[in-house]
């Protein structure tokens, strides 16, 4: 009997282990909340996460980083915040407890949960653009970087240097991709609050999982980008 008793401890470990871990995944999605005028968005993505509160005509705060997701706890490893920048390189801890109507309830409110999946669905950082008329490879020094989450319709960009704590801009809103175009309506941007409203057209393509991104930028600039996930 003394022999069985490691094996039974080491299947008690494995299953307790399989229980308690959950992949990311098991979250990931986008969540809105509206309380007080206020919108709050989730987006969580290929172990990404970001949190924002905007109202209809002006950005408020974002903040965000890679995260993990545990026994109805998910903890995010800061990467950014807009309103504190001393909280990068520090890690929050929320609880998500989900109703039996399909709300999600995180930190005391309640979510609604957005699914409309779509092609371009992932995290992307940005690694070339046109620069006079020619595709260049960006390159980043340190820790600065450039990404775009986009999961179920929803999407949110962000500048952002992890390692000086800061933040630079970001921008969000819903979009579409269908038959080779994108579209972007922009709900928040932290740099004007006036483009607000305002529905932007690309092209959109997917060549060797590399996104193609062309059109025109807010200001009515042509541009040319690619991102990878």
């Amino acid at each position: 009997m003394r022999s069985k008793q490691p094996v039974l401890a080491l299947v008690l470990v494995a299953v307790g282990a399989t229980t308690s871990a959950q992949p990311p995944a098991a979250i990931e999605g986008v969540y809105t909340a509206t309380r007080d005028g206020v919108h709050y968005t989730w987006i969580l993505v290929d172990g990404y996460a970001s949190r924002t509160a905007y109202t209809d005509t002006s950005f408020l705060t974002t903040e965000g980083g890679p995260f993990t997701f545990a026994d109805d706890q998910m903890e995010v490893n800061v990467e950014f915040n807009s309103a504190k920048p001393d909280e990068v390189g520090r890690k929050q801890s929320h609880q998500w407890r989900p109703h039996a109507d399909g709300t999600m309830q995180v930190d005391g409110m309640d979510w609604r949960r957005e699914l409309r999946p779509q092609d371009l669905d992932g995290a992307w950082h940005i690694t070339a653009h046109t620069k006079d008329g020619k595709l260049e490879p960006i390159r980043h020094s340190g820790t600065r970087k450039t990404l775009k989450l986009l999961k179920d319709g929803w999407f949110q960009w962000f500048a952002i240097d992890p390692g000086k704590q800061a933040f630079h801009a970001t921008g969000g809103g819903r979009y579409t991709f269908r038959d080779g175009r994108y579209t972007e309506e922009i709900l928040f941007f932290s740099r004007d609050n006036s483009r607000v409203g305002a529905k932007l057209q690309f092209t959109g393509e997917l060549q060797d999982g590399a996104w193609h991104h062309s059109g025109k930028s807010s200001k009515g600039d042509p541009l040319y980008e690619v991102w990878e996930r």
